[in-house]
């Protein structure tokens, strides 16, 4: 899989062409400005991986929170501003 940087004066200019290189040819397309990279064009098949992903973290922390609360107990939603002023 190929990735391209461009910066995102010509990235305006070419926008059309973009979409259809990472639609068609599964291109990544990075856009800078000023030499710094900002934001990127992928894939729809990309964001979903990443979207699962993240998922699969956030269930696992959850899970983790769990086990952790279990183990070591919880205390009241009062208790807890008490502590925290």
């Amino acid at each position: 899989m190929t990735t391209t940087s461009i910066n995102t004066a010509d990235a305006k200019e070419e926008f059309s062409e973009l979409l259809n290189r990472v639609t068609h040819y599964k291109e990544r397309i990075i856009l800078t400005r000023r030499g710094k990279e900002i934001a990127a064009i992928v894939p729809l098949e990309d964001l979903h991986t990443l979207q699962k992903s993240q998922s699969k973290n956030d269930l696992e922390e959850a899970v983790e929170a769990l086990q952790e609360a279990r183990n070591q107990g919880t205390i009241t939603l009062e208790d807890l501003k008490n502590e925290t002023g």
